[in-house]
């Protein structure tokens, strides 16, 4: 019995092999962890079920940072991406979104073999049915669907759509984690059990198309660009292999879904779960926008093969004979044929705001969550989740302080203060506009921002962090030699964006810099009075984080507060200034009218002490 013991024990188990568990687990591992990572099928690890895209705007500042921090994703996606696009360009670069189309096919086997390589980690095929708690109500083990017990002190739950997921097409629904994939029914009951808040949420997919099908001479070509960088840290010149091509629904397309809505799972009254607003169904875009006549249609390749396409803009729970009449209205699709039908998926979550910024339960100490079962959605929020997850799953295991990341430091802490300070009301989706901070967090400098810490904490080896080192100093070097060299006007003109950096560095012969750490240069000189400033609002923000608002302070009727923010405040009822900020719709003018009223009180209640210290 003892050496069955031995055999099962691990300091990190990951219940999951999407983004987020592989990410937890590659983590784990690497700080030094003995790890197993469950799936219920080794050969669906790293499996991308949706889009067959990693990246975009905001989104891609989190792969950014899972590179930063030594992550898996951008390692997987260096070597199976097929087209290569940098989003948002027409702005400044603190808001571009680098997007790869993904080889799926390649990046799930790529993730598998990579994982298997991994010294300290195990990867296990089966099911985690529950999990045990010691006396003190901390983890003690997980158990297996065949009975088998993994000793533990750290779990990371990364269930994806699989908690008790349910498959929707049309009238038509069974239980589900994943197309042709079994859900996960038992580890709900635990959840409950433990006490947590649970809900239900909807995702969906659209029905998928044999490329010999279409007509691409009807279509839009999307231009790929030409760079010489992609998430990881080191120069890569992209060379996109496979053409994407937009065409766009039209009336017909409409009317067709107008007249079979009935018949949608989403309008029949058949799904509970709130779905995603910014990536809704077909179905919900006509519904929710009745004015506009055309949608876009991204065609993206599945994989390299090109077999299949996925028609991105069609998510769907439409029964399969109106998909195939709305998908045969659109400029392209004359003579499609649907190889898998599109379908609508909703699966339980648990409510963010009961977990502590290191992603632990509260009420379970040991426990973390990460991905989808936090109510975000996308391959990229998982992703970053599970990093986080993972690390403090270790720091846990060893008895060390959990490591948080700080909004002002990164779009993975913004992710993580929305989730744990607010919760959701639907999935959550990173756009950079989330963040107070977006001049100081942007793509090019996100190793800037986190290498030291991700080498500090044993992610990334000597190697990489030499090489970091250097370019840091590259940087600092350029932009001091840029100073030197060019006054204020002649550097807002080099690097306002109207000269190609390869030029200005062409008249610099000392000066060798990628064109990401390039980037990093022109943002410097083009941000400085911006980032000079926002620098200051960070440290002013520290400053009142921790202020608490006093229980007398009068919330209702307070002049300068909208009507509809006092009723947020007086539901929310947040503790600190920092809590406040945080409430959606809540402006700096709100904040500075708080902070007033805050230290009026404080005034009040000294000078109140002093007189009650002179009277005695």
């Amino acid at each position: 019995m003892k050496k069955q013991i031995l055999a099962n024990y691990f300091d990190v188990v990951v219940i999951g092999g999407g983004h987020a568990g592989i990410e937890a687990a590659w983590a784990a591992a690497h700080m030094g962890s003995k790890t197993a990572l469950i799936s219920l099928e080794i050969e669906k690890i790293g499996t991308m079920p949706c889009n067959p895209a990693v990246g975009g705007i905001g989104k891609g500042h989190l792969v950014f940072e899972i590179s930063a921090m030594g992550g898996l994703m951008p390692k997987l996606c260096t070597q199976t991406y097929l087209q290569v696009r940098m989003l948002n360009t027409k702005k400044g670069p603190a808001v571009h979104g680098l997007r790869l189309q993904i080889d799926k096919v390649a990046y799930s086997a790529l993730s598998q073999k990579m994982l298997s390589e991994v010294e300290n980690l195990t990867l296990i095929a089966g099911r985690a049915d529950d999990i045990r708690l010691d006396e003190h109500g901390n983890v003690r083990s997980v158990i297996l669907h065949d009975g088998t017990e993994l000793i533990t002190s750290s779990v990371v739950i990364t269930t994806g759509t699989f908690l008790n997921g349910k498959i929707h097409i049309g009238q038509n629904n069974y239980e589900g984690g994943r197309r042709s994939e079994k859900a996960v029914t038992t580890l709900s009951n635990f959840l409950k059990n433990s006490g947590l808040k649970l809900g239900r949420l909807k995702t969906g997919t659209p029905p998928r198309l044999l490329t010999e099908s279409l007509d691409f001479s009807k279509m839009e070509f999307q231009e790929p660009d030409n760079l010489n960088f992609l998430f990881d840290f080191y120069p890569h010149k992209a060379i996109s292999s496979r053409p994407c091509y937009i065409t766009h629904t039209n009336e017909k397309t409409h009317e067709i879904i107008r007249n079979n809505l009935g018949r949608s799972a989403m309008y029949s009254g058949n799904i509970e779960g709130i779905g995603p607003r910014y990536c809704p169904s077909i179905e919900d875009k006509i519904s929710r926008f009745a004015n506009k006549n055309a949608h876009h249609v991204f065609v993206e390749p599945e994989d390299a093969s090109m077999q299949e396409i996925y028609p991105n803009g069609l998510s769907t729970s439409l029964p399969a004979d109106v998909q195939e009449q709305y998908i045969r209205s659109i400029n392209g699709f004359e003579n499609a044929i649907i190889t898998k039908l599109g379908y609508a998926i909703e699966y339980d979550f648990v409510q963010p705001n009961q977990l502590n910024h290191s992603l632990e339960v509260k009420k379970v100490p040991g426990l973390f969550l990460a991905g989808q079962i936090n109510g975000t959605t996308g391959y990229e929020e998982a992703a970053a989740q599970g990093l986080v997850a993972g690390i403090n799953a270790h720091q846990k295991a060893h008895k060390k302080e959990p490591v948080i990341f700080e909004r002002s430091e990164s779009y993975i802490g913004v992710m993580i203060d929305d989730l744990v300070s607010i919760g959701i009301d639907e999935p959550y989706r990173m756009f950079t506009s989330r963040a107070e901070r977006r001049l100081l967090l942007r793509q090019d400098n996100a190793f800037l921002r986190l290498t030291d810490r991700a080498y500090n904490l044993g992610l990334i080896d000597e190697s990489f962090y030499k090489d970091f080192c250097k370019e840091k100093e590259q940087i600092a070097y350029a932009i001091e030699l840029f100073k030197e060299k060019y006054s204020t006007a002649e550097l807002i003109h080099m690097f306002g964006g109207s000269i190609d950096p390869q030029e200005i560095l062409a008249k610099e012969p000392s000066i060798y810099l990628s064109d990401r750490a390039m980037l990093t240069v022109q943002a410097h000189f083009m941000y400085e009075p911006y980032l000079k400033r926002e620098a200051l609002e960070v440290q002013r923000r520290e400053q009142y984080r921790t202020m608490i608002i006093p229980a007398s302070l009068a919330i209702k009727d307070l002049p300068g507060l909208s009507k509809e923010l006092q009723e947020k405040i007086i539901k929310r009822r947040p503790r600190t200034l920092a809590d406040a900020a945080l409430i959606p719709g809540m402006t700096p003018a709100a904040i500075s009218l708080l902070i007033f009223k805050i230290r009026e009180i404080m005034k009040k209640t000294d000078y109140e002490k002093r007189n009650v210290k002179e009277t005695i």
